[in-house]
């Protein structure tokens, strides 16, 4: 094996378990290793400090092991295995059997609708009603299971591997319902691939339905990989290109071969959840909405109205699927209805069904920032901003912080009084101190009175090694409005 020796004194992040070594600490290599290759690392005295992948860069050196071997048969399926565990240890898996929790574990059972038909004059007035789907639950036409937390309900979509956070850097998998998709974000990741996925195969034997190789657009490009994106595995008769899965009851459909990143954004899960917590009777602006996460909670919950905003076609076609996804089949017939905006039956987390007026619902693909400058003040009194990374690196911190600041002051501004705002930043370089002095920024520029009412970070399937705090790349606010 290649030995990385460091200079006198550059040791010290590795005794403190950071999984990093920065080529600046590097005071020779003995051997020439290729990118990729797994090299031992040794502090100038020549002790033995941990061993990992070397890579082209300024960082040098990304840490595998500070313990095991490596290139041990067993390392990568002993790796996966830990990782597992800790997604057993938080209710993301049933137990080591890898069986998924049945719906109706841990939740009541569905609740019926009234027996009772209500007038569809009735019906129509009480939805404009300033009291919205309070009256509507109190009178039996919205029972969804109010009382049943999102976190007791079947989820089969998680984060499985998280890079740093597993002791993996370099590395994502996602597994959605039995498909693992693979993301490597460095040679040394991208050349083990089949390994990882002989591990998974170890791991989860039969319930393994395919591993899917997404790396085209995260591996190094300059390193002259064939980066090609395709499938690792597949059991016999496996044959789809997306699925649908479940998280906390409700359904989405992902395309792990066409949709961004590996297909969902898995991290927001706990936020998703939080936003239906508080969106029952409210008007949900959802912006950079990508396949309609935020809406779909917010729609079950109650709220009485969502409009989604995203400029992909795409994934505005996602968030229509998603939609009825979670609604019944079949439409009501409802003559006294504006023929306009047919009333449908909703399907809520537990199966329970309530008319809802396409009325509830509208998606819009264009510009977010534009569309919430046209916005008029007052219009929604819950927002969501959760724009993609304005900065991938240091040096477009400078002009995302001002893009964070100019958009959050719109929303702040154009938001109700006594409205909420779900504001997020998922770029790495901008620290959750940072993201919340430029929030600050954004408030004060508006004169409204603002507070913050919670702090919110990725789920606990994007855990963050205490060791390598840069890892805590998702950081959001609450904010309550006057």
């Amino acid at each position: 094996m290649v030995k990385v020796i460091l200079k006198h004194g550059r040791d010290e992040s590795l005794r403190r378990f950071h999984p990093w070594v920065f080529s600046g600490a590097v005071a020779q290599v003995q051997g020439s290793p290729a990118e990729g290759d797994i090299v031992g690392v040794y502090s100038a005295e020549g002790q033995f400090l941990a061993s990992g992948h070397w890579q082209i860069g300024s960082i040098a050196v990304r840490i595998l092991s500070f313990d095991a071997d490596p290139t041990a048969p067993e390392f990568w399926t002993d790796s996966i295995s830990r990782a597992l565990q800790a997604r057993i240890a938080v209710g993301l898996f049933a137990d080591g059997s890898g069986q998924l929790p049945p719906e109706t574990s841990g939740c009541a059972g569905p609740l019926p609708l009234s027996a009772v038909p209500k007038p569809a004059s009735e019906l129509a007035a009480s939805a404009q009603s300033p009291a919205g789907p309070s009256l509507l639950r109190s009178r039996g036409w919205l029972r969804f299971p109010e009382a049943v937390p999102a976190s007791d309900q079947p989820t089969n979509c998680f984060r499985l591997v998280h890079g740093e956070g597993d002791g993996l850097p370099g590395l994502i998998i996602d597994w959605y319902d039995g498909v693992c998709v693979l993301q490597a974000h460095s040679v040394g990741m991208f050349r083990a691939k089949m390994q990882i996925c002989e591990a998974l195969k170890n791991v989860f034997g039969e319930r393994l339905k395919a591993v899917y190789d997404k790396s085209s657009g995260t591996a190094p490009f300059k390193a002259g990989l064939e980066l090609i994106d395709g499938y690792l595995y597949k059991a016999p008769g496996f044959e789809a290109s997306e699925t649908v899965v479940l998280e906390n009851g409700r359904k989405f459909l992902v395309n792990w071969e066409e949709g961004q990143k590996t297909g969902f954004f898995l991290d927001q899960r706990d936020n998703r959840a939080l936003v239906g917590k508080y969106a029952a009777g409210r008007r949900v602006l959802n912006l950079f909405c990508y396949t309609g996460g935020f809406s779909i909670y917010a729609l079950t919950a109650g709220a009485v109205q969502v409009d989604s905003v995203d400029s992909s076609a795409r994934a505005m076609d996602m968030v229509e699927r998603n939609i009825h996804l979670n609604i019944a089949e079949g439409a009501a017939s409802m003559p006294d209805r504006d023929s306009d905006y047919p009333a449908i039956p909703l399907e809520g987390a537990q199966g329970v069904k309530a008319v809802f007026s396409q009325k509830l619902f509208n998606n819009f693909c264009e510009d977010a920032i534009e569309f919430l400058r046209k916005t008029p003040e007052g219009k929604y009194d819950l927002m969501i901003v959760d724009p993609p990374a304005f900065a991938k690196h240091r040096g477009a911190l400078k002009n995302a912080l001002r893009a964070y600041q100019r958009l959050n002051a719109a929303a702040i501004a154009k938001v109700a009084p006594g409205g909420l705002v779900f504001t997020f930043s998922c770029s790495q370089v901008v620290d959750k101190i940072t993201f919340a002095n430029t929030v600050f920024s954004a408030a004060a520029q508006t004169g409204r009175s603002v507070r913050i009412l919670d702090r919110l970070c990725q789920g606990a399937d994007h855990p963050v090694s205490i060791y390598h705090p840069e890892g805590e790349y998702l950081k959001g606010l609450l904010l309550y409005v006057e």
